[in-house]
């Protein structure tokens, strides 16, 4: 991906932009979803959270890397067989939305 982002989109005026996003989800055994507020339907249901690092430019974007927020109870002992029917890997750590 850094390759194709060097040779195909890099120009001087090229910024990179760190972007929260929301997907709505209407079951609770997709990993990592919880009740929380999304941004995307601007208001609290149940969602996933992805932060994207994409670099823009000129010549058009990509998202070079992404990370899919882990909710705590995702990550506690309780969450282990929901975690683990959901095939999520135990050594992600939860960290807080703000903490970047």
């Amino acid at each position: 991906m850094r390759e194709y982002v060097v040779e195909h989109l890099h120009d001087e005026a090229a910024v990179l932009v760190v972007d929260e996003t929301g997907d709505v989800k209407k079951g609770t055994h997709t990993v990592a979803v919880q009740r929380q507020y999304t941004g995307t339907a601007g208001r609290i249901e149940n969602s996933q959270i992805a932060v994207f690092l994409v670099c823009a430019g000129e010549r058009g974007h990509a998202a070079p890397d992404q990370e899919l927020y882990i909710p705590r109870p995702w990550t506690c002992d309780p969450a282990a067989g929901l975690r683990d029917s959901a095939r999520a890997p135990s050594s992600r750590p939860s960290r807080s939305r703000t903490a970047r």
